[in-house]
C-alpha cells in the first residue's frame, strides 16, 4: 500500500510541475514585490489578429482577449493614485484613465436639452441652408419615392383585403415609408438585414416582387414559408432578408452575431436591424448593444421611435431622451434623424454603414416618425390616441415631402405620378387575384423544412392529423390540400 501511494504522489507531483510550467510559459514575468508591498502586473500590449484566419491554438485566443481586456491595468500606478492628495492624478482603470476630483457629483439623469434631429428637407421639401448630406442620384431619388408610393399602394390594398375577410391580418407602414425604403437605399444586397415587421419598404426596394408579397399574405403554396407564418411575416434568403419573428426584439442579438460573422470572414458588409421604441424595453435592446460594442461589431441599429408601443406611449416607456442616448451608455456611436425625411435617412445610413464596416464598430440610429396607422387590423388606435393628433402627423407625410424635392428638381411631374399610381394599383390587384386562387399547401408542409429525418413523434402527428381531416372533412375548407 505504501508503494501505491507513493507512486500516486510523484504522478500528481509530476502532474503538477507540468502544470506550473505551462503557466510560466503564459506568465514569463512574474509578479515581482515592490517596497510598499504591491504587487506589480506587467502591462501586455494587444496581439494583432487576422480575423479571416482562426488562432493555432485554444491558448493563443484565451491570452488575446485578456490582453485586450486589461491592458490599461497597472496595479502600481493605481496604488500610488489612490494614496495621494495630488487631485491631479488619475486612475488608470481597465477601459481608460479616469480623473479624481475632490467634489461629490452625480450625473445628471438627462441633460438640459434634447439631442437634435438631424433633418436635410424642410417640411415643405426644400433642402435647408447648409444641411450637409449625401447626394442622391436621379434615378436612386426616383426609385425611394416609386417604392414609398408602391408601398402606400399595397398598404391600402392588402388592409382592405383583410377587412373584407380575404386575409387573416395585416399592418402597415403608413408614415414610416422613408425610415425603410431609404435606409434600404443606402445599405448594398450583400448587407444582412434582420428585420422586425414593419420593414416591408427595405425588402420591396431589394427587388422582392408584388406577387411575393402577396402570396406570403394569402399563405398559398408558392409562398416561401408555405403558409407557415403570419402574413406580413416575410423572409427572402436569396435578398438577405431573415425572416420576421413576431417576438419583440429577439432580431437584434441574431444581428450582432450576423455582424461580427462577416467580420471575422473579412467582408465588405454589414448587418442592420430594425426595431420600435418599444423594442427598446426589452431585455435583447440591452443585450445586443453592449455585445456589438464589445465584439465591435459591424452593426447598424436602426429604432423606428413612432411615439407608441401599440397603445402604450414613449412617456410612459421611458425617462430618458428617446433611444439616441442609450447607445452612449454601451459605448456605441449614435444619431438621431428625421424619419419623415427620405434624404436625412439614406445620408445617415449611408455614414453609419461606412464607419461600421470601415472602423468595426456598431451605430446606433434613432429615427423620429410617426405611426399614422393603427397598430395592426387588430387595433383601433382612436380609443388610446386623439384624432387630431393623428391628423397633424398625416399632414408630415414623408412621401409628399420627397416627391416636392424631385418635382424641384425637374426630376418628376403630375403624370408620372398619375401613371404610377395607376400601373401601381392594377398590379397590386392582379397579384392579389392570383395568390388568392393559387392552392394551398399541403398537410405534408407542416411537417418538413425542420429535419433531414423526419422523426418518429412527428410522423406520428402527421398520420392523426390526417385521419383527423378525414373524420371531419366539413371542418376544412374544400381547397385544403390534404
Amino acid at each position: 500500500m505504501p508503494t501505491v501511494m507513493a507512486k500516486n504522489s510523484r504522478n500528481v507531483v509530476a502532474q503538477m510541475k507540468s502544470k506550473m510550467c505551462l503557466l510560466s510559459i503564459i506568465n514569463r514575468s512574474s509578479c515581482t514585490s515592490s517596497a510598499n508591498h504591491h504587487h506589480r502586473i506587467p502591462s501586455m500590449a494587444p496581439v494583432a489578429r487576422d480575423f479571416k484566419t482562426p488562432a493555432s491554438n485554444s491558448l493563443y485566443s484565451t491570452t488575446l482577449f485578456t490582453a485586450r481586456r486589461f491592458h490599461s491595468i497597472k496595479a502600481g500606478k493605481q496604488s500610488e493614485s489612490l494614496y495621494t492628495c495630488d487631485s491631479n492624478q488619475v486612475l488608470d482603470f481597465p477601459g481608460g484613465k479616469v480623473a479624481f476630483t475632490p467634489e461629490m457629483k452625480f450625473i445628471s439623469e438627462s441633460s438640459e436639452e434634447r439631442v437634435p434631429c438631424y433633418r436635410v428637407l424642410d417640411d415643405n421639401g426644400q433642402l435647408i441652408t447648409s444641411s450637409s448630406f449625401v447626394q442622391v442620384s436621379e434615378e436612386v431619388a426616383k426609385k425611394m419615392y416609386t417604392d414609398m408610393v408602391t408601398l402606400q399602394t399595397m398598404d391600402t390594398i392588402f388592409y382592405e383585403a383583410q377587412r373584407q375577410g380575404r386575409i387573416s391580418f395585416y399592418a402597415t407602414s403608413v408614415g414610416e415609408e422613408a425610415v425603410t425604403v431609404a435606409s434600404a437605399a443606402a445599405l448594398t444586397a450583400d448587407d444582412f438585414i434582420f428585420p422586425q415587421y414593419r420593414e416591408s419598404g427595405a425588402l420591396l426596394w431589394r427587388g422582392f416582387s408584388l406577387q411575393e408579397f402577396a402570396n406570403q399574405c394569402f399563405g398559398n403554396k408558392a409562398d416561401h414559408a408555405r403558409g407557415r407564418q403570419m402574413p406580413i411575416h416575410y423572409g427572402s434568403n436569396k435578398l438577405n432578408y431573415f425572416t420576421v419573428a413576431a417576438t419583440i426584439a429577439t432580431q437584434l442579438p441574431h444581428a450582432v452575431g450576423a455582424a461580427y460573422s462577416l467580420k471575422m470572414d473579412g467582408k465588405d458588409a454589414c448587418a442592420v436591424t430594425y426595431f420600435g421604441d418599444g423594442g427598446t424595453s426589452e431585455g435583447d435592446f440591452h443585450a445586443a448593444l453592449n455585445f456589438s460594442a464589445v465584439l465591435e461589431a459591424p452593426v447598424i441599429f436602426i429604432c423606428r421611435n413612432n411615439g407608441w408601443a401599440i397603445s402604450t406611449p414613449t412617456s410612459d416607456q421611458f425617462r430618458s431622451d428617446g433611444a439616441v442616448v442609450r447607445g452612449r451608455a454601451y459605448g456605441v456611436r449614435s444619431i438621431r434623424v428625421d424619419g419623415n425625411d427620405a434624404l436625412a435617412m439614406y445620408s445617415a445610413v449611408h455614414a453609419a454603414r461606412k464607419m461600421a464596416i470601415g472602423e468595426q464598430r456598431p451605430i446606433l440610429i434613432e429615427a423620429l416618425s410617426y405611426r399614422v396607422g393603427h397598430h395592426s387590423t387588430s387595433d383601433d388606435s382612436t380609443k388610446y390616441r386623439s384624432v387630431s393628433e393623428i391628423e397633424w402627423w398625416s399632414a408630415q407625410d414623408p412621401v409628399t415631402r420627397l416627391r416636392k424635392w424631385i418635382e424641384f428638381n425637374g426630376w418628376w411631374n403630375d403624370e408620372d405620378e398619375s401613371e404610377l399610381k395607376s400601373n401601381m394599383k392594377n398590379q397590386m390587384v392582379h397579384a392579389i387575384q392570383i395568390a388568392e386562387k393559387t392552392e394551398k399547401p399541403s398537410v405534408a408542409d407542416l411537417f418538413t423544412d425542420v429535419y433531414d429525418v423526419t422523426p418518429s413523434n412527428l410522423r406520428e402527428q402527421e398520420n392523426r392529423l390526417r385521419e383527423t381531416i378525414q373524420r371531419h372533412p366539413q371542418d376544412y375548407t374544400p381547397d385544403f390540400s390534404v
